[in-house]
C-alpha cells in the first residue's frame, strides 16, 4: 500500500497516470490555500469533473474503506484538505459543511497568523487562540483532522495536547536533521506522535538536507533515525510534491491576498519558484525508490510498509468518521 499526505500537483491525466504506474493508492490533495467558502467549493466541483472525466484512475476518497475500494478496481484514492483555515471564514459552522463536502485535513495556519492559531513565521507564537480552541472542538467532533505543517512550535503543542483526537504534520522533515524554519522540533514531533498523531516525511527540497541533491541514502537514514526515535507507527510520507506547477503558483501560495509585496518564504530573489526535485523523486512513479531506500537502510518489510502507507490508512480509519468529544 502506497499512500501519499500531501500533494499539490498541477493536476492531468498525465500525473494521474504516472499514480497509477507508481502503484500510488491515495493521495491528500490540497484543494485551498488562500480560498474563500465559495472559491473552495468551485475547487471542489472541479474535482468532481475529474472523477467524471477519469472514472478509470481516480476516485473521491472519503474514509479508509475508499482506499480498499481504490485498490481492488486499479484506481487512485482521492482526498482533500486545506493548507489554511480560510475557506470557513470566520463561521464555525461551516466546519461541518466543509467535511460533508469531502474534507478531511485542514490545517489551522499557513505560516502566518490565523484566528486559529500561529504560523511558523510570525516572530511571536501566541499559541492557538480562544477561536481555535473551539474549532479544534468541532474539528475533532465531525472527523476533520487538525494538520499543523504549516504551524509555529507552541501552537503546534498546543493543538496537540488540546485535541481530543490524534493531529498530523502531514509534510514536514526534523528540524534536527535540516534546520529549516518549517522544519519540525523534536518536542513538536513528540507531542504530536506521543498523543497518536501522524508525521509525514517531506520531499520539498527546501527541507531536505543538501536541497534538490540531498540523496535517497541520506533521506532514508533520516527516515529510520526518526523511528528510532518516535517510533514507526506514527510515521508516514507527505512529500509535498507540487510536480508541474508554474512558478506563478508559488507567489500565490506564499502571498494569498495579505501582502503586495513578494514573500520568498524559505527561498530567496534568486529562486524565487520551484526549486528542482531530487533526481530520485520526480514524480509519483519514483516511490519505489523510497521503498527500496528504506530497506537498503536497515527497516524491515513491515516498517517499509508502515511507513510507505499502512499508518496513514489506520490513521484515516480512525480519524475521518464523527467521534465523541468530552
Amino acid at each position: 500500500m502506497r499512500i501519499d499526505c500531501l500533494q499539490y500537483a498541477n493536476w492531468s491525466e498525465k500525473i494521474f497516470r504516472q499514480m497509477r504506474a507508481g502503484g500510488v493508492d491515495a493521495v491528500h490533495v490540497t484543494i485551498a490555500y488562500h480560498e474563500t467558502f465559495r472559491e473552495t467549493v468551485a475547487n471542489f466541483e472541479q474535482w468532481n469533473r475529474w472523477f467524471e472525466q477519469y472514472p478509470d484512475l481516480i476516485m473521491k476518497g472519503q474514509w479508509a474503506s475508499d482506499i480498499d475500494v481504490a485498490r481492488k478496481t486499479g484506481r487512485t484514492a482521492i482526498f482533500f484538505g486545506f493548507q489554511n483555515p480560510s475557506p470557513m471564514e470566520d463561521d464555525i459552522g461551516l466546519v461541518e459543511i466543509l467535511h460533508t463536502l469531502g474534507a478531511r485535513f485542514m490545517q489551522l495556519t499557513y505560516n502566518n497568523q490565523s484566528l486559529l492559531a500561529t504560523g511558523c513565521y510570525e516572530a511571536e507564537d501566541s499559541g492557538v487562540t480562544r477561536m481555535g480552541r473551539q474549532v479544534i472542538k468541532e474539528m475533532n467532533r465531525v472527523g476533520l483532522v487538525v494538520d499543523m505543517s504549516h504551524s509555529a512550535d507552541r501552537s503546534t503543542i498546543e493543538a496537540a495536547d488540546i485535541s481530543q483526537r490524534p493531529i498530523a504534520i502531514t509534510h514536514a522533515n526534523p528540524h534536527v536533521w535540516s534546520p529549516a524554519l518549517r522544519n519540525k522540533k523534536d518536542d513538536v514531533i513528540r507531542a504530536v506522535t506521543a498523543n497518536g498523531g501522524m508525521f509525514g516525511f517531506s520531499l520539498y527540497p527546501h527541507h531536505l538536507k543538501g536541497k534538490s541533491d540531498c540523496s535517497v541514502t541520506d533521506f532514508c537514514e533520516m527516515i529510520a533515525r526518526t523511528a528510532d526515535t518516535f517510533g514507526v507507527q506514527n510515521l508516514g510520507i507527505g512529500t509535498d510534491l507540487c510536480q508541474d506547477q508554474p512558478d506563478s503558483i508559488v507567489e500565490w501560495m506564499r502571498v494569498g491576498r495579505w501582502t503586495k509585496e513578494i514573500d520568498y518564504g524559505e527561498g530567496s530573489a534568486s529562486n524565487a519558484g520551484f526549486p528542482p526535485m531530487p533526481h530520485w523523486f520526480q514524480d509519483n512513479r519514483d516511490f519505489g525508490n523510497i521503498e527500496s531506500g528504506l530497506k537498503a537502510v536497515g527497516m524491515s518489510e513491515a516498517e517499509v510498509a508502515a511507513i510507505m502507507g499502512s499508518n496513514w490508512y489506520r490513521f484515516f480509519k480512525d480519524n475521518f468518521g464523527a467521534g465523541a468529544v468530552a
